[in-house]
């Protein structure tokens, strides 16, 4: 049986990565330009810390900021300090959530991706195009914010407290229950998500159902590690898992345009036809296509670059295409 492999792409704008077992994406990573990845040790001065605490900020050379735990109590502001990276920062509607660090005695270093993948135990393959499909239809479940199964679907709202998950479907409350179950196990590797992770499912008045469905969902999330409370009277049961980088339903949420232009740019670099690319764009798109992310297109494809906004186009509906010179 082939062994399960890590294949990562060097986007533009960004680097993706999938975990590849018997032809079937069962985990990414996704990183975005210009994020600190968890395990990076960085130089920053302690610019706050009140007195006697072990919490700051300290700021990198950029000028961006970061929260500081577990600081010596005679930490002084001022100070240089080499820093590890605990979790990317993670931007939310109202306000964005520093990059999290703790005090380091190792070297200053910059983890890429590729990097952080090689803690894991499968072997590291970097392609041009991943040899399964699969991506785009990840990101199109992200924007859409809901995942289909056989009887029903999951739809997924990323709040600033936790991500929930909703199960809605036409099965009877028992059997939907237990339908969802594969359909969250995979949602939660495939979606590369963590940390606080609320699952609301049918209401299940009999104490033996929720203890079914209690086994049914340890049993699938035996290899990925997190805490769980048992289902409630209402059918509620909470998630904990280590977070470290924003999840793609977290990215879909928070800057859909995003999402959205560095899907099109992947769409642009894989077209096989000759001629130049045309990027047909919502004006939000066309905003976010910076100069040298063009550039980079044009250079990747050895060919002509041209962009036309159409007010009327859907955000996700911007698309790339072929045209003659």
């Amino acid at each position: 049986m082939p062994l399960a492999e890590w294949q990562v792409e060097r986007g533009i704008g960004e680097t993706r990565a999938i975990l590849v077992d018997n032809d079937q994406i069962m985990r990414t990573r996704h990183h975005w330009d210009g994020e600190l990845i968890a395990g990076s040790v960085v130089e920053a001065m302690l610019i706050s810390k009140p007195s006697g605490a072990a919490r700051g900020t300290a700021r990198l050379g950029d000028g961006t900021d970061l929260l500081v735990d577990r600081l010596d109590k005679d930490a002084r502001e001022g100070a240089m300090l080499n820093l590890t990276i605990m979790r990317s920062a993670i931007s939310e509607k109202s306000r964005m959530k520093l990059a999290h660090a703790r005090p380091s005695t190792d070297a200053v270093r910059t983890l890429s991706l590729t990097d952080s993948l090689a803690q894991t135990p499968c072997p590291i393959r970097e392609v041009r195009r991943f040899s399964v499909p699969g991506w785009s239809d990840l990101v199109s479940d992200s924007l859409s914010q809901s995942i289909d199964f056989n009887g029903g679907s999951l739809l997924i709202a990323p709040t600033a407290a936790m991500l929930v998950v909703d199960i809605d479907g036409t099965l009877p409350p028992r059997e939907l229950a237990l339908a969802a179950v594969p359909a969250i196990a995979a949602t939660l590797r495939q979606m590369d998500i963590g940390g606080m992770v609320g699952i609301d499912f049918p209401t299940l008045p009999s104490k033996a159902d929720r203890r079914l469905v209690d086994m049914a969902l340890e049993r699938a999330l035996d290899d990925w590690p997190h805490e769980r409370t048992a289902m409630n009277g209402f059918g509620f049961v909470q998630l904990v898992s280590r977070l470290e980088r924003p999840s793609l339903f977290h990215r879909a949420a928070i800057s859909r345009s995003g999402v959205v232009v560095r899907n099109l740019l992947r769409q642009a670099e894989h077209i096989t036809e000759p001629g130049a690319i045309m990027l047909t764009v919502h004006p939000a798109i066309s905003a976010q296509l910076k100069t040298t992310w063009v550039e980079e297109l044009a250079r990747r494809s050895g060919r002509q670059v041209r962009i036309e906004t159409r007010p009327s186009l859907a955000l996700e509906g911007s698309f790339a295409q072929s045209v003659p010179l």
